[in-house]
């Protein structure tokens, strides 16, 4: 099958649009495992009755896995701000509300965020074995009631379409603490916009009754996973100064 050009590419896979339908195709490396823990993901988040694509199927193509879903017609808030940042505000607030959303399904069956940050950590080249085991130790003494976590919450995941917004990829989704996922979201926004994670912390805390020291309390622990990933945008000097700063290394 001819999938065309992919429209989009990404860290992990290409994304096809194919007769109104999504195609994920992942890169090589990734095992079948990693397309049925995705798709396992999002079918849970979809089970809960969030705003999510349908899966359609998991199967492999010219030898890759692929994840066959529903084509969300849309554009990106991400994209949508690029254009009119005068927006932001109203859009931070609509995001919020959204992932609040998310935070209060009681996750049960899928994988437990002390164990996907555990595994980061222990991948992240820029910190020794010491440093590795001083964080996984701190990620143990944490202790708070599982929730639904997208692990990968901003602006250019959520589609609008049709007065909806839709919540993409799933890939990242863990059961566990919703302040280590606020902290996420807000150190990609730190990443380009100092302004716009401060204004989107500052409204989750006063929507949600949240401290922003029991937030800020994940810095290192999610900076030091965030390492493994290796995003050629951001800088790992950075990640190094936050955890430096509540975790010297």
């Amino acid at each position: 099958m001819n999938l065309g050009a992919p429209i989009a590419l990404g860290n992990t896979a290409k994304i096809y649009l194919y007769r109104n339908r999504i195609y994920k195709v992942f890169n090589d490396y990734f095992t079948e495992r990693e397309s049925i823990n995705e798709y396992k993901k999002q079918n849970y988040a979809y089970s809960s009755g969030l705003p999510v694509p349908k899966i359609i199927d998991v199967t492999k193509m010219n030898g890759k896995q692929v994840l066959i879903m529903e084509y969300i017609k849309g554009r990106s808030i991400g994209d949508i701000l690029s254009e009119n940042m005068g927006q932001a505000e109203y859009y931070m607030n609509l995001s919020v509300d959204i992932q609040q959303s998310i935070h209060k399904v009681e996750a049960d069956s899928i994988e437990h965020m002390t164990e996907k940050l555990s595994r980061q950590i222990t991948l992240a080249n820029h910190l020794d074995n010491r440093q590795k085991s001083d964080l996984i130790k701190r990620l143990n003494k944490m202790t708070f009631k599982s929730r639904l976590c997208h692990g990968d919450y901003h602006f250019f995941n959520l589609i609008v379409s049709d007065n909806k917004v839709t919540i993409l990829d799933w890939v990242d989704a863990s059961k566990g603490d919703i302040r280590a996922d606020v902290y996420r979201t807000y150190l990609l926004y730190s990443q380009f916009s100092n302004e716009l994670a401060e204004m989107y912390l500052k409204l989750y805390c006063m929507k949600s009754g949240l401290a922003e020291d029991e937030v800020l309390q994940w810095a290192p622990i999610i900076a030091a996973a965030r390492l493994s990933e290796i995003v050629p945008s951001e800088n790992p000097k950075r990640l190094l100064d936050i955890i430096g700063q509540s975790c010297p290394l």
